[in-house]
């Protein structure tokens, strides 16, 4: 699959099959991902494998749809707010290389923003300073979704003289 079919493909995946996932395809998507831009090459993320207990205490009201591989993609403090917008714009980056090169693969990534929630930072044992960009649940989809409308692009864009 190339590039762009990845992108075209890309779904916010609901539904798993029970299949297992090896963990070093993970590991090679992870990087993969890791050739995200990043300003001055700070590579501001860290990876964080979510085990069964603290899955089944974070709660999640549809279980990740049982994805069978669950991680947290954390961004790095930084010393200014200038600096820490951009390194969470990096680490967004590096969760949809990861997507991508997981779709490309015929697997799927449903993106969760529950780690966010200040009793789950603590459950994963992240760090104050750290920002959460995501839950990441990888596994073979079950189902996947239709392609959702699009606002045409040239409705999105302006020049400047």
């Amino acid at each position: 699959m190339d590039v762009m079919d990845a992108i075209m493909a890309r779904r916010n995946i609901k539904k798993f099959k029970t299949d297992p996932v090896a963990r070093e395809q993970v590991l090679s998507w992870l990087e993969a991902a890791s050739y995200a831009p990043n300003h001055r090459m700070t590579e501001p993320w860290e990876i964080v494998f979510i085990g069964p207990e603290t899955r089944i205490k974070l709660n999640h009201k549809a279980n990740f749809g049982d994805a069978p591989v669950l991680l947290a993609l954390l961004s790095q403090p930084a010393s200014s707010q200038l600096a820490r917008d951009e390194n969470v714009i990096a680490a967004a980056s590096f969760a949809q290389n990861f997507q991508l090169a997981a779709t490309a693969a015929g697997l799927g990534v449903t993106w969760s923003s529950l780690g966010a929630a200040a009793h789950n930072r603590e459950l994963m044992e992240v760090p104050g300073d750290y920002d959460v960009i995501g839950i990441l649940g990888i596994g073979y989809p079950a189902e996947i979704p239709p392609v959702k409308p699009r606002t045409p692009i040239t409705e999105k864009m302006r020049e400047l003289p």
